[in-house]
């Protein structure tokens, strides 16, 4: 399954141009750092610096952290210019033209519309706001986005159920599916089962941040006691084997997340994620971004990272491609059509070998980051490894 030493690389480009998916990627840690300095000057909100680079080096985009919690603070920064209506839809949609950018074509947001009502926001409104700044994405470019309505495991369980509410009331209006979140150490998921037993009275999918700081016995929780449709991350999985063959005989999906883990410590390195073993046993592993911002990638970048850094072959990269298909909270007949025109152009990439791939996959057309002109620009030239 793996490709050889000896093999040639993949160029960067190529999974660039790869259709795919990004299912766990939260709405607050993607924004553009130009845009949040924008946002900062335009309603006068005091940051720890006014300018893009120090805003990178405020949040610490890309940085090591001791721990999940170190890696969360970045979002005191810019959930303070995420408190308004016109604020909220421009993130929204400017998340979505930049997953376009990278040709992701099915995207499941997930934030948490209480952490967006510091100015006296409603909780309706918030999610209103961030809906219409998807579909005016799906208007312009035409990828299809949906939201995942979430609970914090570390500020209280009434709150968990208020959001679990919300998420039953846009119910077929956008909002899919319903996680948790948060610091996972001392806040089990088994205290939000209310929350998950009105979402899965309703229908309703849910994802729960499980094993990425806390062990197997979060996933089970997560599984056995909240009812998880899928698992966010998933790192420690690995260390119970019984629980392990369950979740891969159920097919429960893992939302793999590997550049952030290695960030929070829940990996020691890429070389070491579990990814590549989950996929090796057969486990329905999906590959995403979890904080475009704070982690500093994209999904393109995370698929040439599991080529290049775990050795994964293309056809190994193609399969995850295909499982973040397969595993959206999509309907049915949605989810089908789209899996017959993803696996249509997946098959074209197999009758051309990488230096004609750049010419016949489908190209980007949505400049409007300085963030992403470096991208933009690559679209014709060799490319070893991904912009940062």
């Amino acid at each position: 399954m793996s490709t050889s030493s000896s093999s040639p690389s993949i160029p960067y480009e190529v999974f660039r141009k790869l259709p795919k998916t990004d299912l766990h990627v939260h709405l607050d840690g993607s924004l553009r750092l130009e845009t949040i300095a924008a946002l900062a000057q335009h309603h006068r909100i005091e940051l720890p610096a006014e300018d893009p680079a120090g805003l990178r080096e405020a949040i610490g985009c890309g940085n090591q952290f001791g721990s999940l919690v170190e890696y969360l603070r970045g979002f005191a920064i810019t959930l303070k210019v995420m408190q308004n209506e016109e604020s909220l839809e421009r993130v929204a949609f400017e998340l979505a033209e930049d997953a376009h950018r990278e040709n992701v074509r099915y995207m499941e947001v997930r934030y948490s519309p209480m952490l967006h009502t510091d100015s006296g926001l409603k909780l309706t409104a918030v999610v209103e706001a961030v809906l219409e700044g998807l579909r005016r994405a799906d208007r312009d470019y035409g990828i299809v986005s949906n939201v995942i309505l979430c609970g914090i495991r570390n500020i209280s369980t009434e709150s968990s159920y208020q959001m679990a509410e919300l998420a039953v009331a846009y119910k077929n209006r956008g909002v899919v599916g319903f996680d948790l979140a948060g610091a996972e150490a001392q806040y089990p998921a088994k205290d939000h089962r209310d929350a998950f037993r009105l979402v899965r009275a309703n229908n309703i999918n849910c994802t729960i941040h499980a094993g990425e700081a806390y062990g197997p016995e979060s996933i089970h929780q997560a599984i056995h006691v909240c009812g998880a449709h899928r698992i966010g991350h998933g790192c420690r999985l690995r260390e119970n084997g019984d629980l392990l063959h369950y979740v891969n005989d159920q097919r429960i999906p893992l939302e793999c997340c590997p550049s952030s883990n290695v960030q929070t410590g829940a990996a020691p390195g890429l070389a070491n994620h579990p990814l590549k073993l989950y996929f090796d046993l057969g486990l329905r592993v999906t590959i995403n971004t979890d904080n475009r911002l704070i982690t500093d990638t994209s999904v393109s970048k995370e698929l040439y990272l599991a080529h290049t850094a775990m050795g994964m072959s293309f056809r190994d990269i193609k399969r995850i491609v295909l499982s973040g298909f397969k595993s959206g909270f999509l309907p049915f007949h949605e989810k089908q059509a789209l899996l017959r025109q993803i696996s249509k152009e997946l098959r074209a990439f197999d009758h051309a070998p990488p230096s004609d791939i750049n010419a016949s996959a489908p190209s980007s057309h949505s400049p409007r980051s300085e963030a992403w002109e470096e991208d933009k620009n690559t679209d014709n030239k060799p490319q070893s490894q991904p912009p940062h």
